[in-house]
Order: C-alpha cells, then structure tokens, then sequence
C-alpha cells in the first residue's frame, strides 16, 4: 500500500470521505516525514498540533454524517509569508522573527475553512526576495533532488523554495507560493512539481507579507496539474479587504478540467528562444510543442518584442515597491528592535533595520530607494513602467492569434546552492522566462516536462489570457499525461 503521505490531495480528500483511511492517519503521516527531514530545512516551524487537530475535526464531520470541506483530511505547508494567527510569521527575515499575528490571512483562513490543516510555516528567500532560497535568515533550503553521481546540495529554487522542497520530498501533498517574478514557477520546475500563478488579483493579498504590491499573487503548488486546481479553488475569491481583489466568481476549474485541445491554438514565443538557455531545455520545449499538437492544438509563431526589456524593468518596479513596504519594520511597532546605547530615533532606525535585514533585502531596498529619488524617478522608475506597459500590450496582441503560449520555465535546471550567491545579476537572470508573465498580471503554470541528462527535472511554462486559469491548467495537463513524469528524488535526507 503507498505510503499515506506520497499521496495527493485528491486522493486524500477522496480517501478520507469513503472511509479508505482516516484525517488523523494522513496527518500523522505527514507530521512524521516533516519531522524526519530537517536536513532539508523546508519547514521553518512545524505545526504538528495544529494539523491533527483538523485532522479530528474532518474525522468527526465525516462520523456525524456532516458534510465535509473540498479540502477535508487534507495537510499543507503554509509558506511563511502568510499571517496565522497565533502562530509565528517571520517572512523567513530576523527584523520578523519572534512576530506572532493576532490574525489570519484571507487565503489561509480560506483553507482552513475548506478543512486543510497545517503542518508548518515554510521557508523562503528573506521577505521573498530570492531565486534559490539562500537568502533566508534560518538557513538555505535544500533540494530533495541530486544529480546522477553527485552530492552536491542543490537549490530548490526561490522564493517559495521551501513549499517546492516540502511537496518534491513528500512531506505534504501541496502548499501555498506567491508569485511576484517567478517565485511559484521557477521552484517548480527545479523540483519537478506543478504550480501556477493565478491572474493577478485572484487570490487576495490581505495578510501577506509584501514584496512587490503591483506584482505579488498567492498560489498554488502540488504534484498534479488536478491537485493545482482544487487548491486555487479553495484559495481565490473576492476579499474586500484587498482593494486589488478581482470580484469574479471561481470558477469549478478542477471539474471542468479537458485535455482535449482540439480548436486551440498555442503561441511559440519567438523572442523566449534566449542565448545561454540550456540544450536540454530547448529539447523539453520541442517536446512540449509535440505533444500540445498530439492533444489537438494548433502551432502557430508569435512575436512579443518587449521581452528582452521586461527582466531590467522588473528589477528597477520590484525593488522600488519594496523600499517602499519594508519602510514599515523600523523597530518602532512590532519585530525586532536594535537601540544602541545613548541612541535616538534615527539612530534606531538605521541598527534596527541593519541589523534585521539580510544583504539581498538590503540591496533591494537601496536600488529601490535610488530608483525613486527625485533626480532619478523620470528616469529609471517612470521608463520601467512605461516598459511594463509596452510588455503587457505584446501580450495583448498575441491573443489575437493564440489562445495559450508555451514556453520554457526555466532557462537551466537546478543549480548547486552557492554557485550564483555571489553573482546577483546571474541570479536575476533565473527569472527571464518568468518575470513577463507577472508583469503583465497574466495567469501561468509550470508542469514537469522530464529529466535533464543529469537525471534533474525540468519544466514548461504556460501562459495564458488575464482570467483564463481555465486554458492553462487544461494544456497543463495535456502536458502532464504526455510527459508521463513520475520520477522522484531518491531520499538521502
């Protein structure tokens, strides 16, 4: 019988409401391989209490004969960006650490209320900023994948590093992201697990720890194109709360999801195919555009000239925004607080915010703060924004001639943790394939694709119309059955 935790999350909720096995079986499960895996560090604080007791309320629901939630019996990982009350929020940053909120965020109580339980806070890059979770105060994550004859530990990717880790290694079947460039995707493709940034606005950002206002979109990730979309059912919705929130109703993606794509016409971006992308990652998007064909769909070339400008744009918007929302944690309300000897408020400021920052925070905050100066806003922040503007109108055109466009995720697999540490600009460029999406506040999804000649996972991105989730997670899955992936990290943990 397969282990109750390398399940997914339609298994499990299906299991639990026909009596297969038990709420309380499927958590302790989980707990148990959350606990056995801390050489991986994807888990900055396990919540093992706290998924039990939703395991027994699922449980005693099903006994009364009450009706269960879509997500009943069903363990997650929370990444740490997301507020829960009484519990610690940290945004994976020391200025946070030690932070418990008096309240919850709207997408997790959303889960909550579905009936998932929570096995943990995940770990990720400081305060999201990151593209291999290094950056994070309590330590790298590592991935649960190796390569063919090697030790070396390898990145997960980032930011939502630790929710990619969690779900490849089979300590939860699914967990939260967000997505501000890439951050759900790029980790996904790293370890060989499906996620997808919803159109943003889909998922409300109250209770988020925020990076980038204008960018940042909460996600689902899990091991099937199928888990993907019953979680970001029971995540998206209209939230008065949060004045970027899309007042739609969610649409029941998980039943209406179709292979089939037959009178669909998929966009080849002419621009993704980028100096410097890995062989094996061209191949893998050859293959990609076979098998959308074999499903039915119709090839066709599209240009979106913007492309090149859209990675140096993020890079002057992203930081900006967030020197903007990190002004917040100077140790006056809440966090950390550094006071000198004889210091006065200025003074606090600067020791608390240096000594509560991590370098990669910090260098964001400065080329953001630099960006948005008087002598230099014209001239940096108001062109990016004019970049981004031109970026999503590519877009725009190309939905005349495609209904979705298939694209690499990633322009390498995964690499060792610390070859790109001391390299920023290498490190950005992780995002190239990523970041236009999100500029453009489009819905995207990476699905595993097969393995590289090293035996590591590589993924295919797909990208589609603002509000059509829909399109993107049906060739997701036609993705999923033709890849056939099934491969898995064999444990050294």
């Amino acid at each position: 019988m397969t282990a109750l935790n390398e399940l997914g999350v339609r298994a499990i909720r299906d299991g639990v409401a026909a009596g297969d096995f038990t709420a309380r079986e499927v958590a302790d499960a989980c707990n148990a391989a959350v606990a056995s895996a801390a050489a991986l560090n994807a888990f900055i604080l396990a919540t093992p209490d706290d998924a039990l007791a939703a395991a027994e309320r699922g449980d005693a629901d099903r006994a009364a004969g009450r009706a269960l939630g879509p997500l009943a019996g069903v363990p997650i990982g929370m990444k740490d960006l997301f507020a829960t009350r009484g519990v610690q929020t940290s945004a994976a940053s020391h200025i946070l650490e030690g932070f418990v909120p008096p309240y919850e965020s709207t997408v997790s109580q959303k889960l909550w209320d579905a009936g998932a339980g929570m096995l943990g806070k995940l770990n990720l890059d400081q305060f999201a900023m990151g593209s291999s979770n290094e950056t994070s105060h309590f330590g790298a994550v590592a991935s649960p994948w190796r390569k063919a004859g090697s030790n070396a530990a390898l990145a997960p990717g980032g930011s939502s590093g630790g929710s990619s880790a969690a779900i490849a290694a089979r300590l939860c079947p699914a967990a939260t992201g967000t997505d501000t460039g890439g951050s759900i995707r790029q980790p996904a493709a790293f370890t060989g697990i499906c996620g997808i940034k919803p159109t943003y606005g889909r998922c409300s950002r109250w209770g988020i720890v925020a990076f980038a206002s204008s960018l940042d979109q909460a996600g689902p990730m899990a091991r099937s194109v199928e888990d993907c979309a019953i979680l970001l059912e029971a995540m998206a919705g209209f939230d008065p709360k949060d004045s970027t929130s899309l007042d739609l109703p969610v649409p029941g993606w998980s039943a209406a999801l179709d292979p089939d794509l037959r009178g669909k016409r998929v966009g080849i971006p002419r621009e993704y195919r980028m100096e410097g992308t890995d062989a094996a990652i061209l191949k893998s998007w050859e293959d990609g555009i076979a098998w959308l064909k074999d499903a039915g769909a119709r090839i066709v070339d599209v240009s979106l000239p913007h492309t090149r400008y859209a990675l140096p744009a993020y890079y002057i918007i992203a930081p900006a925004e967030a020197s903007s929302n990190l002004a917040r944690y100077d140790g006056v309300r809440y966090g950390l607080r550094e006071l000198p000897q004889g210091a006065g408020l200025q003074e606090m400021y600067a020791a608390t915010r240096a000594a509560g920052f991590g370098e990669e925070v910090k260098r964001r905050v400065l080329i953001g703060t630099y960006v948005l100066s008087a002598g230099f806003y014209d001239a940096y922040y108001t062109q990016a924004m004019k970049v981004r503007t031109l970026v999503a109108r590519d877009f725009e055109k190309a939905w005349a001639h495609c209904d979705v466009l298939l694209a690499p995720t990633t322009p390498t697999a995964a690499f060792a943790l610390g070859d790109k540490l001391d390299d920023p600009l290498a490190m950005y460029l992780n995002d190239v394939f990523s970041v236009p999406a999100s500029l453009a506040g489009l819905p995207a999804m990476s699905v595993p694709a097969g393995l590289d000649p090293d035996g590591l996972p590589l993924g295919l991105q797909v990208i589609g119309r603002p509000f059509d989730e829909q399109s993107v997670l049906n060739a997701g899955m036609a993705i999923e059955q033709r890849a056939g992936f099934v491969a898995k990290p064999e444990r050294w943990w």
